[in-house]
């Protein structure tokens, strides 16, 4: 009996323990799936906090950038004024012309980068970057920026202004780019939807997009007549959902929306490089002036063609391209130097005078001769004031790199030179930059409103973060 109830004693104990045997492993898994999920979601939340860290330290990096390079540009008038004697002895009657010092500012900007930039700014100036005081960026990452003057590029949005002098340039230019006879083919097929799109109805489809009126630009600029006839409703009749806008581009990607902007049409007149904004042809910013000392080959040869149409260098291929070697020849052996003190200077090259001239004809380009050399002044600068400045931030990471760009564009035609302000008079109008306060007089609210306004900096008149 005694036997008996020990070993029902013994089993029951052995159930118990196999109970709580059972009940601590289920205990350990259920922690375990706890544990891990509260790892994993601390994980997530520290490699989001991480990402977001250095999202934020990419995007400062490119703020930077940003700020950096408008300084740069600002300093140009300084750059300017020192080197101007240089010019003085090379031609006396003329001026220093715009140094563009924007095309060195990987190098010139190096001090401010990571420790890469510095020695690379030591190894091109001789001076120890690490000799300065509070320089870099302080921590991991870089920045990379580049700086497009849009005052080299063909401005679209020029028929925007409303005035039949504004479209009948850009009808010229436009005509110019497109113009010449080793483009035939593109404009003699179809596009996707079917329609034969040739060069004038591309032109005045172009400026019809951002002129007000609702009249047909004839994109003519021999026509005295403004406008051919009311605007049709062709975006509708080939069944796309919008109409002409009417307005200015916003963007320059707005210009495929354009009837006969095909790739092909983009990537020759366009973006020929998308990964290379320097090469771009076109732009939505801009002066309206070209500026002849940075617009590349492909716009000096539109607007060339545009004031001086039935010229041999329009009219034949091998002149074209004799030309378009030409310059991207001198462009990579003068480093980006101003070639043109002036409107005039560039008219006299084409000609076949002053000093570039002889050279020109010498390489086998023909002097040539414009419609009207007024005309060509007026559209012709050799100072930019509009600039797109490209930058992007970098944190490097175990993940890889996190990376923030940022475009902006800055406007420095109504900017201060730095260091000085620019004083108004007392019917509230602005004075030349050259004039100065009286010395030894505060300025009045009114010039310190100005001096104020006029930031050296340029005014920012477009900013995407990415």
């Amino acid at each position: 009996m005694k036997m008996a109830q020990a070993s029902r004693a013994k089993g029951r104990r052995g159930r118990e323990r196999g109970v709580a045997l059972i009940m601590v492993l289920l205990s350990i898994v259920v922690l375990t799936v706890f544990l891990t999920e509260v790892q994993e979601q601390s994980a997530t939340a520290f490699a989001g906090a991480i990402g977001e860290r250095d999202r934020l330290r990419a995007e400062y990096h490119a703020r930077s950038a940003v700020n950096l390079a408008r300084l740069l540009i600002a300093t140009e008038p300084k750059v300017r004024k020192a080197v101007e004697p240089i010019f003085r002895m090379l031609n006396p009657k003329g001026k220093a012309p715009q140094i563009p010092v924007w095309e060195f500012v990987a190098e010139v900007l190096g001090p401010f980068n990571d420790a890469a930039g510095a020695e690379s700014f030591s190894a091109l100036t001789k001076i120890d970057a690490a000799a300065g005081e509070k320089l870099g960026l302080g921590g991991p990452g870089r920045f990379e920026v580049v700086i497009v003057d849009e005052d080299s590029k063909l401005n679209v949005n020029v028929g925007a202004r409303g005035d039949i002098i504004s479209r009948t340039r850009l009808a010229q230019q436009l005509l110019g780019l497109i113009g010449p006879a080793q483009y035939n083919p593109m404009f003699e097929a179809t596009d996707l939807d079917e329609q034969l799109s040739d060069r004038q109805t591309i032109c005045r489809e172009i400026i019809d997009w951002t002129d007000s009126d609702t009249n047909l630009e004839p994109c003519d600029p021999s026509a005295s007549a403004p406008a051919s006839g009311a605007e049709d409703n062709y975006y509708q009749t080939i069944g796309l959902p919008y109409f002409r806008k009417n307005a200015a581009f916003d963007s320059l990607d707005e210009l495929r929306l354009v009837r006969g902007i095909s790739d092909d049409f983009w990537a020759t007149f366009v973006d020929p490089d998308p990964r290379d904004p320097k090469k771009r042809v076109m732009t939505v910013w801009g002066q309206g002036k070209i500026n002849v000392n940075s617009a590349n080959a492909q716009t000096l040869l539109a607007l060339v063609c545009g004031g001086a149409p039935d010229a041999e260098l329009c009219t034949d291929v091998a002149q074209a391209s004799a030309f378009l070697s030409v310059v991207t020849l001198v462009r990579s052996m003068t480093a980006g130097a101003p070639l043109f003190s002036s409107a005039a200077d560039f008219i006299a090259a084409l000609k076949g005078k002053g000093l570039i001239g002889p050279h020109l004809a010498t390489l086998g380009v023909k002097p040539v001769k414009f419609r009207s050399e007024a005309e060509m002044k007026k559209i012709v600068t050799t100072e930019s004031k509009m600039f797109s400045i490209y930058a992007v931030g970098v944190v490097p990471g175990r993940g890889g790199d996190t990376r923030t760009s940022i475009h902006a564009v800055a406007d420095f035609r109504k900017s201060a030179v730095l260091g000085e302000g620019i004083p108004v008079e007392p019917d509230g109008k602005r004075p030349s930059p050259d004039a100065k306060p009286d010395e030894g007089r505060a300025p009045s609210p009114e010039e310190l409103v100005s001096i104020l306004a006029a930031d050296p900096g340029g005014k920012l008149v477009y900013w995407r973060v990415e």
